[in-house]
């Protein structure tokens, strides 16, 4: 091998057990003298202490958290106590402020409780608002604050169609656009129309309008919400169409519903001048 310009591979040294644990930092004890293991026990101790003090220190904290914690529900609590004013949600601005409207028709800039879970506030959503400075506290259920209420199954109108004198025409009407889709919704598919969403009922006062609605909400397990057009006519501006809006929502969660909105001439209503006084006109 050294003639060919080689040289002869060295032999590996084993590395023994004690080499191994030097490398790996590791020291027999058995090894050490004295004086290394009695510096080697005052290096421990002071390590317990160290981490003693650092445990006492995070109890320390956790009791003074606790306290700061139990002292915000306090605060909380206390800025929910009733009364409260209620309100209606506009807009937000930023994370913590947005725009209010109150039952006087006013609107407020204010701020908005830490807690308060920001998914709950959309458009149109009833509020608690602070009596003195108007923040938001606390977001109402949907069904808070409304006067939309559906009638119960006792509360039903027990109207039959034999108790409304002639009108057959008008009684088969109703019946194939309010009754069978809610009855028999399975004819419709199968015929592939579309049932009507809505049925305009007019005439003079008396001829039978409630009536034929009442016999409807009879024959039927559907829920029957019935509301009169001049409940929508408010005077501040939102509240009609809030309670457009519980109306419609109203339904939606006891689906399938019957609305019935009585006197809807006087939504929308134009008056004009007449040699006979004013008159009105939708």
């Amino acid at each position: 091998m050294e003639e060919l310009g080689l040289a002869p591979q060295q032999p590996k040294e084993v590395e023994t057990v004690d080499n191994a644990a030097i490398n790996f930092g590791y020291v027999d004890p058995l090894h050490l003298s004295e004086d290394d293991l009695y510096v080697k026990l005052k290096s421990l101790k002071k390590q317990i202490e160290f981490i003693q003090i650092q445990e006492n220190y995070i109890k320390d904290e956790q009791k003074n958290l606790k306290k700061e914690y139990r002292h915000a529900q306090e605060e909380v609590k206390r800025i929910k106590s009733v009364p409260l004013v209620i309100g209606q949600f506009l807009e937000a601005v930023d994370q913590n402020t947005g725009i209010l409207g109150s039952t006087t028709g006013s609107n407020y800039y204010v701020r908005i409780l830490s807690t308060i879970d920001r998914e709950l506030l959309k458009a149109g959503a009833s509020v608690a608002l602070h009596k003195h400075s108007n923040a938001l506290v606390d977001v109402l259920p949907p069904e808070a604050d409304s006067s939309i209420a559906m009638l119960q199954a006792d509360e039903k109108p027990d109207v039959a169609y034999s108790d409304i004198g002639g009108m057959d025409t008008q009684k088969q009407e109703m019946r194939e656009a309010v009754e069978l889709p809610l009855t028999h919704f399975e004819l419709y598919k199968q015929i592939g129309i579309d049932p009507p969403r809505g049925v305009l009922m007019f005439g003079p006062p008396g001829c039978g309008k409630t009536m034929l609605a009442k016999a409807v909400a009879h024959h039927t397990t559907a829920a029957f919400i019935r509301v009169v057009g001049s409940e929508f006519v408010q005077k501040y501006l939102g509240e009609g169409p809030r309670m457009v809006r519980d109306v419609f929502r109203l339904a939606k969660e006891n689906a399938p519903a019957i609305i019935f909105i009585d006197e809807i001439d006087a939504i929308a209503t134009k008056r004009f001048d007449a040699q006979t006084g004013g008159m009105f006109f939708i």
